[in-house]
């Protein structure tokens, strides 16, 4: 058996979420998997309990461990034998259940891979924080698009200094899919994520937006200081925003936009970021993932491609690719790398030791309170008119 780290096993995975029809909790299983780390052998896969064990096929889980609910599958498991029960719980569902399963899942002593927006405010991202500080478990959360070799390639970049003194960041994520109110047709993606009571108090900009702000202060590390945001709902009838734009002032005097759409039509999931430092500045693009360009005045433009083998690849970039250059790595791969480095931390606590919840390269329980308090902060000011207001809070990590 493949060693894992420091654990001579595979982990053990449960899936929440992810039945018969699901896009994301597929997503999350391929990429869980696709190291040979880890083994998917339980769920709660819908709350329906009947399609819970209807879908265990799917993902080749007996039906004695497709679970009719959470509050089931995580007393039965932690009942099992320490060397049969569940390692990890994957949260791959709506906004408003995030929390009380991972809530339950930490309580019963197990790690955590938890979908963005974290939760469903930033009140309960702040109990998830406490309740980590409180177990010492992993708790990784999905922000996927940091787990792209030429975004973990730019992050040390500059962290090394190669653009100076980073004076302004262009985040944007602009898709086109609710254009119309395809929440009326009984699109069950479009339905929860324009509801109010699943999405959170923010559309677009919880759906998407998060992710354009977490890439550029994972790439960056600037922590930030204040906020103005303008969101809108330009489909009548719809009760959240499906575009907006926020303006921010970081720490070091930078400054920052975040741009996100769900109304801009043809455009399917063009999350783009553009840095601005005082020696060079680049640019990158999740559509086009294996291409980054950098830029410096009087000089040639360079074209940075993802090549593992190559003297310019530094070993963040070079550590999370999987394949020889001219192979392209995307979504999947990304996605992989998230729990890749998580099952690191995870198979040392396994083992008996201790791990830091904070002080990773993937995205923590940190990194999801920053999510919520970064929605929270821009509604507030966009209801105030885009009044600047702080965006500061003591979980931010630089």
């Amino acid at each position: 058996m493949a060693t894992n780290g420091t654990l001579n096993r595979k982990l053990r995975m449960a899936l929440v979420g992810g039945g018969l029809g699901a896009f994301i909790g597929r997503v999350h299983v391929t990429a869980a998997v696709l190291d040979n780390r880890a083994a998917l052998v339980a769920g709660a896969f819908s709350s329906d309990p009947q399609k819970s064990k209807d879908s265990a096929p799917d993902y080749d889980v007996p039906f004695n461990r497709a679970y009719g609910s959470v509050t089931e599958m995580i007393e039965k498991e932690k009942a099992l034998p320490a060397d049969q029960r569940i390692d990890f719980v994957t949260v791959a569902t709506p906004n408003h259940t995030h929390f009380p399963i991972a809530k339950a899942a930490l309580e019963a002593g197990f790690n955590v891979v938890c979908d963005k927006p974290m939760t469903f405010d930033l009140a309960q991202a702040e109990e998830l924080l406490e309740l980590v500080k409180k177990t010492g478990a992993v708790f990784a959360v999905s922000h996927n698009y940091t787990g792209y070799p030429l975004v973990r390639q730019a992050r040390q970049m500059i962290q090394s200094g190669e653009l100076g003194e980073i004076q302004a960041v262009r985040s944007n994520y602009i898709q086109g899919w609710l254009r119309s109110r395809l929440e009326s047709s009984g699109q069950k993606q479009a339905a929860w994520r324009t509801d109010p009571t699943k999405s959170g108090a923010a559309g677009c900009f919880g759906d998407i937006g998060t992710h354009a702000y977490n890439l550029a202060r994972y790439m960056t590390g600037l922590l930030p200081e204040k906020v103005s945001a303008n969101l809108k709902v330009f489909e009548p009838g719809r009760a959240l925003d499906d575009y907006g734009h926020a303006v921010i002032r970081f720490t070091n005097g930078a400054l920052g936009t975040v741009t996100a759409s769900q109304i801009s039509h043809g455009r399917e999931n063009d999350l783009f970021i553009e840095i601005d430092g005082t020696k060079g500045a680049l640019a990158w693009r999740q559509e086009e993932p294996n291409v980054m360009t950098f830029r410096r005045n009087g000089q040639p433009h360079a074209l940075y491609t993802r090549d593992p083998n190559a003297p310019w690849m530094n070993d963040l970039g070079k550590g999370a690719c999987r394949l020889p250059s001219g192979h392209p790595e995307a979504f999947f791969e990304a996605f992989a790398n998230v729990y890749r480095f998580a099952y690191d931390d995870m198979a040392k606590r396994a083992a008996g030791q201790s791990v830091s919840s904070f002080d990773t390269i993937y995205p923590n329980v940190a990194d999801g309170v920053d999510g919520m308090n970064f929605i929270q902060q821009c509604v507030a000011s966009s209801q105030q008119d885009g009044a600047w207001l702080s965006l500061a809070h003591p979980a931010q990590r630089s």
